[in-house]
């Protein structure tokens, strides 16, 4: 096992980190039961300046507090009221820059993140997705704000590399609210694998 150092975190520049966590490996342990899998697609959001971001123009909120912290804590938030969406905060204190985590291949803990998916079989659906992938691993907002040092939620760096060729950069899906920035090609994803949520679209 070896942990993320703090040190991965601190990357100010929120388009490399999303690249860079690619191939890493979320875990999370809950009541006992652990579960994870590889970061397969993942989406950048640029702080202040963004205009999809939940910190555009500078908003400080309850939500969005954990944002401004230094990179390494989890930030997870409702979406729609229905699905929670995991998070990485980046970056150094007091710019609020995040990386959401959209799709993981489940390598870890299968029979578990079925069962909360209430899946009979396993089909790319458990985990292709930021609610889908957070329901699997039971990620809910217990788990905001957490250090990603700690034992209920981490990233490991197991080994896994992608070269650039094998990855896919494009649009960000859902927030065409963003205007001009809707079309930034800030969502990165692992070309032809089978759990990133929207495979097809450039």
């Amino acid at each position: 096992m070896s942990k993320l150092p703090l040190s991965f975190y601190q990357n100010d520049v929120v388009t490399d980190l999303a690249v860079q966590l690619l191939g890493k490996q979320l875990f999370t342990l809950i009541d006992g039961e652990l579960t994870g899998g590889t970061i397969v697609e993942t989406e950048a959001y640029n702080g202040v300046m963004d205009k999809a971001s939940h910190a555009y123009g500078g908003r400080f909120t309850n939500r969005t507090k954990v944002m401004y912290e230094q990179g390494g804590l989890s930030y997870v938030y409702l979406c729609y009221g229905i699905h929670h969406l995991f998070n990485v905060v980046s970056g150094t204190q007091g710019i609020p820059q995040a990386v959401l985590i959209r799709g993981i291949e489940p390598v870890t803990g299968l029979e578990v993140m079925m069962r909360r998916r209430n899946k009979a079989i396993l089909q790319p659906n458990l985990s292709a997705g930021p609610g889908a992938l957070a329901k699997a691993l039971g990620i809910d907002s217990k788990l905001n704000a957490k250090d990603l040092q700690g034992d209920e939620i981490w990233i490991e760096d197991n080994g896994i590399y992608y070269e650039p060729e094998q990855l896919v950069a494009g649009p960000r899906i859902g927030v065409a609210y963003a205007d001009d920035h809707a079309l930034l090609p800030w969502r990165y994803y692992v070309k032809g694998n089978k759990y990133v949520s929207k495979p097809h679209t450039k």
